[in-house]
């Protein structure tokens, strides 16, 4: 197993939902939302996190269809996804149908309020894309 984290984003028009990974893939913790400016400055942001995580491994979640065709949605994040591949980073991508239902369900659960989800709702997506991606196996190559 790598020791690097790895960087998941859920992206969206407006905000990106952020969460990270402990350096044994073990945890995806949710960490913050970022207001979306532009490719260019969304990219150098992801960098930087990157930097500030000692990582160049990046998880997009994409927006699949409920059929698993990709539309509109995923072609957009998978065009982010290529703007981050050309600007040296390593991009892999996560089915992430049901994580924002997933990260609602949470929240409700615990309790939050409503005009206050929207500030933990995306970064809990993120985290729950990162779930699934370490549950999967996919950052090993084992099934798991």
């Amino acid at each position: 197993m790598s020791s690097k984290r790895v960087i998941a984003l859920d992206v969206g028009d407006v905000r990106i939902g952020v969460a990270v990974s402990d350096e044994s893939r073990i945890i995806a913790q949710p960490l913050e939302v970022y207001k979306r400016v532009g490719y260019t400055p969304d990219c150098r942001y992801v960098k930087e996190l990157c930097a500030r995580y000692d990582t160049d491994l990046v998880l997009l979640g994409l927006p699949l269809n409920m059929d698993g065709t990709r539309g509109p949605q995923a072609q957009k994040a998978m065009a982010f996804g290529q703007v981050l591949a050309d600007a040296g980073l390593t991009v892999f991508y996560q089915d992430e149908r049901m994580t924002t239902v997933t990260a609602e369900r949470v929240l409700i659960g615990g309790n939050v309020r409503r005009e206050d989800r929207k500030n933990y709702v995306d970064k809990l997506a993120a985290a729950v894309i990162l779930e699934q991606w370490i549950a999967s196996g996919a950052d090993t190559g084992e099934d798991k």
